[in-house]
């Protein structure tokens, strides 16, 4: 059997509702709250399920939404690969929700800064297995569904 464009389409973005439904059940039922970063990664997989559900309307040409849904897996992946940086410290992470130096800080800048701290911060693993936390798995997940919007969208020749 061969797969059409809608079909492929349809697999990544049900795979892109089942991450998201992954990370909600982490938040809501493992109690684990998302950090600023989190959240980002949350946006382009909401784009990709619109993208299914306008697919299965029909009412866009499918090799646009295709290459749309393409890019919201590549977004979220690239945010996921970002996220992975800053949980391991190869770079710094937004200053919001990112430990930063305290070398120049006085005590006072320092309390306020401790007070308007996230409860959730970017730069620390709250999860992992074999050795990816949720933002690596995201990133690699992600990749994997761009190759399926990337089938949707060479099956639409």
């Amino acid at each position: 059997m061969t797969l059409t464009a809608r079909h492929w389409i349809l697999l990544a973005a049900a795979g892109s509702a089942a991450l998201m439904l992954g990370a909600l059940a982490f938040q809501h039922i493992g109690g684990m709250a998302p950090c600023k970063l989190c959240i980002w990664q949350r946006w382009p997989h909401g784009v990709a399920i619109a993208i299914g559900g306008v697919a299965a309307l029909a009412v866009l040409p499918v090799r646009f939404l295709a290459g749309a849904g393409a890019l919201a897996a590549l977004a979220t992946a690239l945010i996921g690969g970002y996220h992975t940086g800053v949980e391991r410290r190869w770079w710094e992470g937004p200053a919001s929700c990112s430990g930063g130096g305290v070398a120049d800080q006085s005590a006072q800048d320092l309390f306020a800064q401790i007070m308007a701290a996230p409860l959730v911060r970017c730069d620390e693993v709250p999860w992992e297995m074999l050795g990816l936390s949720m933002a690596s798995w995201n990133a690699v997940v992600s990749l994997g569904l761009m190759g399926l919007w990337l089938m949707a969208w060479r099956a639409a020749r």
